[in-house]
């Protein structure tokens, strides 16, 4: 923790680079110090492309995270027995000592500081006040993701106990020196309230889009905007079952039927052809995407590309599960189904080919899309509709992201709303394969982790629901509890 902190001094992401010249250059010249990285805009603006490139960073947005959340579900088996490669987070054999626990929360909150410091450093900066209000918004943003994925793994579902479970702990000022570890963990109910708290300030005070209207335009598929606020609050409210604001903050951006675009900012929207999605990456549909290049990829064993794609292009890590309960087992996923054509067959086995670049060539990751944001909205429809009565727009929802990869099929008609609600859960684990949302579906619903390969099935309450608390961050911080079981 210690040295965790020691970085965080390195202000918003300018890197201490090599070592001094010696008596000659006693104070490295890479380093800024908090008056000159704030002193004018452009510096500014450098602090918070920084935080875009911590949030990409290997052990988060650059392809971790999602794995960490799939590869926990039933939809893979793993490959390898790679311990480097989320090997042990497939089997639920995880302890505090483990790389992952300890690797991905440290990324968190290094993440989370240095959105701290941004948004400490803007409020004195000598810039314009929209320019100070759009950026301190975008830190927000960020800061409100890197504490929902946090809780994803390390608490209890919000609705295990409506938010009265620990959460994590809740750090909100710029640390910038050594100081007191001990910060105990703060309840769900804060920790969710704090995300929502960042989430509409950010809402408010992000543009409506960058440079122009256009669905292409680089930036708005890169950089947040209003309509990426919104998007992730419908994630979030859809995690804590509160369906009633997954409608309100829905209905920002998907209108009451088709064409399925978004009203007001950019022109996001459902994109005609689901393959596309993943080749062209400044798409409509794409809210956010973090973007890799050939000079900057997401590093060794990081990407989605090296988990899922079998060699050359990827390690063969993870290969589809076509029996037992995995969804391409599915009998009711038509074998015409564009979606399909994700799953490529290579020496025997099936991998999902959705990020088919080589890893040296990396595809852009999918942050929000807005074939989720429909999704989000469709089952909150459902679940909230009156009696056992189908609700008719969740339906046509429904319908019409099964149906841009199948216009062949017909219409889904569900008996009730138990059933409805079913149905769109099965589309998710369809449409969303892969881009990391298996974890948060089977906590918030209250699922048991289904069996796989040689993996017995995880319960709610059980040790390995949840993951434990580092042990590099116990060590350091007396105040902070356990997860129970471990």
């Amino acid at each position: 923790m210690k040295l965790k902190i020691t970085v965080y001094t390195l202000i918003a992401g300018l890197a201490l680079a090599g070592c001094s010249k010696g008596k000659l250059s006693p104070i490295p010249q890479t380093f800024l110090s908090e008056a000159v990285a704030f002193s004018d805009s452009a510096r500014c603006v450098q602090q918070v492309n920084g935080l875009y490139s911590a949030f990409k960073q290997g052990q988060m947005m650059a392809g971790r995270y999602m794995v960490y959340q799939d590869v926990r579900g039933e939809e893979f088996l793993n490959v390898t027995n790679n311990a480097v490669t989320a090997w042990l987070t497939w089997q639920f054999n995880l302890t505090a000592g483990t790389n992952e626990v300890n690797f991905f929360w440290n990324a968190c909150y290094a993440t989370i500081n240095r959105c701290n410091v941004v948004i400490a450093g803007l409020a004195t900066a000598p810039i314009s006040g929209t320019l100070k209000t759009n950026m301190t918004a975008e830190a927000k943003l960020i800061r409100a993701a890197a504490y929902f994925m946090l809780m994803q793994l390390y608490a209890k579902p919000y609705t295990d106990g409506n938010g009265s479970n620990l959460g994590v702990i809740l750090k909100l000022n710029a640390e910038t020196s050594i100081g007191d570890n001990n910060q105990a963990r703060t309840t769900a109910a804060i920790i969710y309230a704090q995300i929502l708290q960042d989430l509409n300030d950010a809402e408010a005070n992000l543009p409506s889009f960058y440079t122009n209207n256009s669905p292409t335009t680089l930036l708005n598929t890169t950089r947040a905007h209003k309509n990426t606020a919104i998007a992730l609050k419908t994630r979030v409210y859809l995690n804590m079952a509160n369906w009633a604001s997954v409608i309100t903050e829905g209905n920002k951006l998907v209108p009451a039927a088709a064409p399925w675009n978004a009203p007001t900012g950019v022109a996001n929207g459902l994109n005609p052809s689901i393959s596309s999605v993943f080749t062209v990456y400044s798409n409509n549909e794409s809210i956010w995407s973090a973007p890799f290049t050939t000079l900057d990829i997401p590093g060794t064993q990081n990407g989605l590309g090296w988990y899922y794609n079998p060699g050359p292009n990827g390690g063969n890590e993870y290969e589809l599960n076509l029996t037992g309960n995995g969804i391409c087992a599915d009998p009711n996923w038509s074998a015409v189904d564009a979606r399909r054509a994700f799953n490529q067959v290579t020496s025997g086995r099936t991998y999902l080919r959705k990020w088919p670049k080589p890893a040296a060539d990396a595809d852009w990751s999918p942050i929000v899309r807005y074939a989720e944001v429909m999704l989000n909205l469709a089952e909150a429809l459902a679940r909230n509709a009156p009696g056992t009565s189908v609700d008719a727009r969740a339906l046509a929802i429904l319908n019409s992201i099964r149906q841009r990869s199948d216009p062949t099929l017909p219409n889904f008609t569900p008996a009730d709303k138990n059933a409805l609600v079913a149905l769109i859960l099965n589309e998710r684990r369809i449409e969303l394969l892969g881009e990391g949302f298996r974890t948060s579906d089977v906590g918030r619903t209250g699922a048991t982790y289904a069996a796989k390969g040689t993996v017995s099935s995880v319960a709610p309450g059980t040790t390995q629901y949840i993951w434990p608390i580092p042990l590099g961050e116990l060590l350091v911080n007396r105040a902070c509890q356990q997860n129970s079981g471990y």
